[in-house]
């Protein structure tokens, strides 16, 4: 059997840090590999749902875990200046470590870009965005000193210190087959298969190693890896309230809960789920649980599913 990385988001939205810092440590303790927050400055549904900034909130939980990997999903490039932002990271990556995974993409709520001061470019020139900052990150981590010319990146003699403790894995979020996945071939080290297209998880991998192969890329270099909703209860039949309510709170934003692939219903369905996305090439999950306390079913799923994959 192939490895496999379970990871967790951290409660984040309507969340107090007491709470966020409550979960990370428990979800460290019950043996998740990575812990993952939101990169929106504002509240997915709305600007007035209160939300904690994804950096700040990932530097403090850097500074209150030891083991688990730390990351955002995801971070739109175009939404900060991209040598700032690598600075940040690399400021993280050495409170933690060692342990971040940078997750990228291109973003989509344009008032959280806008009402910042900054230009929400159309999809195509912030896919752009993405790539040359991603292009940059990787020389800022690297290099003793980075100029930079792109079409929307820029920098000259840029310097990074201290550098992150470890090359920091790129993951590249973002379903879009002709481009974003390209960018994934060339540029990333993990590709997120975004919650809404679970359904479509073998269609899009497919596309991935066939952009892999096109550049020389040996396909098994990249992890996929699958951003999912899991409605867990200790049986099928208290599990089916609970599948029927997260379809009419998440909609389809994290995918159907009752689809093809959705991780939903006793430990063994579970995991029976679970399988299927490995068998075709998914590796690595990162778990919204459902619930408001998301400590008890991750709980459940510590003990009742991540040893079958251990």
């Amino acid at each position: 059997m192939p490895s496999v990385h379970f990871g967790v988001t951290i409660p984040q939205i309507k969340r107090t840090w007491d709470e966020c810092q409550s979960a990370s440590r428990e979800f460290e303790a019950m043996g998740f590999d990575s812990l993952w927050v939101c990169d929106h400055l504002y509240g997915p549904q709305s600007p007035q749902i209160p939300i904690l900034e994804a950096w700040t909130l990932l530097g403090a939980v850097a500074a209150i875990t030891s083991r688990v990997e730390l990351g955002t999903l995801v971070t739109p490039a175009g939404m900060r200046n991209p040598a700032h932002l690598g600075k940040t990271i690399a400021t993280v990556d050495n409170i933690a470590g060692g342990r971040v995974i940078a997750g990228l993409g291109a973003g989509w709520m344009a008032r959280e870009f806008t009402d910042f001061g900054v230009d929400f470019l159309p999809i195509s020139q912030r896919l752009v965005q993405l790539r040359e900052t991603v292009q940059l990150l990787k020389k800022m981590w690297s290099e003793p000193e980075v100029s930079f010319t792109g079409r929307y990146v820029k920098a000259e003699h840029l310097v990074c210190e201290p550098k992150p403790p470890r090359r920091v894995p790129i993951l590249v979020g973002g379903g879009g087959e002709k481009v974003t996945l390209r960018i994934a071939a060339e540029e990333a080290d993990i590709w997120n298969n975004l919650a809404g297209a679970q359904a479509k998880l073998g269609e899009k991998a497919a596309k991935l190693r066939e952009h892999c192969e096109a550049i020389g890329r040996d396909p098994a270099s990249i992890v996929v890896s699958q951003q999912c909703l899991v409605t867990i209860a200790p049986d099928d039949a208290a599990a089916g309230p609970m599948v029927e309510t997260a379809k009419k709170v998440f909609g389809g934003h994290m995918g159907d809960p009752t689809g093809p692939l959705a991780i939903a219903g006793s430990p063994g369905r579970v995991r029976e789920q679970i399988q299927k996305h490995i068998d075709l090439g998914c590796t690595m999950f990162i778990i919204e649980f459902f619930g408001r306390d998301t400590k008890e079913p991750a709980r459940l799923f510590a003990e009742a599913v991540l040893p079958h994959f251990k």
